[in-house]
């Protein structure tokens, strides 16, 4: 049977409306097949059927506005076959919110501090300038023990301290440690502290490393990976977004609704693209695109070593240095007072110095790499 109405057919986002119930641009709004335009702005289906499933049908519509029907028509037998009935769902209640329990701040403080340096950031000291490692420190709230090893704070969108993950790291391969005191080389913050100073009944209820930048960034593009330490890695090449981590390859769960509404990245482990690729598909409330750069890129050895994107980025960011030019090794009259000019200088022909500095001061320069380039005319350098 041929029905008069039915739901526009997919032609891009560019078709989709804003959805009456949830206002997320998701809705597909029944059209009118013979005049090819929309029946109403409220009548039709929200593509987000976990997180609202509004749908009205034309019989809902008609049945609320008897004055649009069609005059002189059937419209209960052509525009709805009588076996299909549908009512508008109920929007799905939204759960219980979980109780949070949250680390003491006075606790979190004591090893919120930059010296000494615990030995994951003694590490990113070799991958980036001073002054970003100290800006991912505290944009990541990474705390220090006794013993130099690495507290990654869960902080919630509200600032709560939800729970602190403690790792040991190489400084020098930014590996973790691995020994037999802990098998799973993972200890917790509230784990640690003395019988009484959290409530019997605290539990630790965990979010995204990094969820407190969601609303510090809200333009800025989700960059979604499994490990604290690739997140801070990925924050420090790649500036421009924002790095989250679920802590784990299975830990997904409810914690990634603070996600709805914003464009996310994803970059699962080599080990972990297959699993993710299967639970996101079962979010399409959520805007997501799962990179297959490892996966296509990968060779055996990084598949056996089980490589995420942090590994793909050290290896490529460390190239080797560029030889000082021919006949600058000694430093020409002018006397260097900025130490990053100096340095700078030893790349370029000795009576450039002065505007070498003048450039690094006026525009706070901080150099990244060099890349020797091929000069044509040699004599002009």
């Amino acid at each position: 049977m041929e029905f008069r109405y039915s739901l526009a057919k997919y032609s891009g986002k560019k078709y989709l409306l804003e959805c009456p119930n949830c206002g997320q641009r998701e809705f597909v709004p029944y059209i009118d097949n013979e005049t090819g335009e929309i029946l109403d702005p409220s009548c039709g289906r929200c593509n987000r059927m976990t997180k609202c499933a509004y749908h009205l049908t034309p019989r809902d519509y008609f049945q609320n506005h008897p004055e649009a029907r069609p005059q002189g028509e059937p419209w209960r037998q052509t525009y709805c076959p009588q076996s299909f009935r549908p009512s508008i769902p109920i929007k799905p209640k939204q759960k219980e919110p979980t109780a949070v329990c949250e680390l003491p701040p006075a606790i979190v403080e004591k090893t919120l501090k930059l010296k000494p340096e615990s030995h994951f950031v003694q590490f990113l000291g070799t991958l980036f300038d001073p002054l970003v490692v100290e800006g991912l420190a505290m944009m990541y709230h990474l705390g220090v023990t006794k013993d130099l090893s690495t507290i990654f704070y869960q902080v919630d969108r509200k600032g709560r301290y939800r729970g602190g993950k403690i790792i040991q790291y190489d400084p020098v391969t930014g590996h973790r440690c691995k020994g037999a005191a802990n098998a799973n080389d993972v200890t917790w913050v509230h784990s640690m502290m003395k019988r009484g100073t959290l409530p019997e009944n605290w539990k630790m209820t965990q979010c995204l490393f990094g969820e407190h930048l969601l609303d510090e960034f809200p333009d800025r593009v989700v960059c979604l990976v499994e490990a604290e330490k690739t997140a801070v890695i990925g924050a420090g090449f790649a500036q421009d977004c924002i790095w989250l981590a679920t802590g784990g390859m299975n830990q997904l769960g409810d914690k990634l609704d603070v996600l709805e509404g914003r464009q996310v990245l994803i970059y699962p482990d080599i080990d972990a693209h297959n699993i993710w690729v299967e639970e996101f598909q079962k979010r399409p409330y959520l805007s997501v695109t799962i990179s297959d750069f490892l996966v296509e890129n990968a060779t055996d050895e990084d598949r056996a070593a089980q490589i995420d994107i942090a590994d793909w980025l050290i290896r490529y960011a460390r190239v080797p240095a560029v030889p000082p030019l021919e006949g600058t090794e000694h430093s020409p009259a002018h006397s260097f007072t900025n130490p990053i000019a100096a340095d700078v200088a030893k790349y370029f022909p000795a009576r450039f110095a002065a505007e070498i500095e003048a450039l690094v001061e006026d525009f706070d320069l901080v150099p990244v790499s060099f890349t020797s380039t091929p000069i044509e005319n040699p004599e002009e350098q």
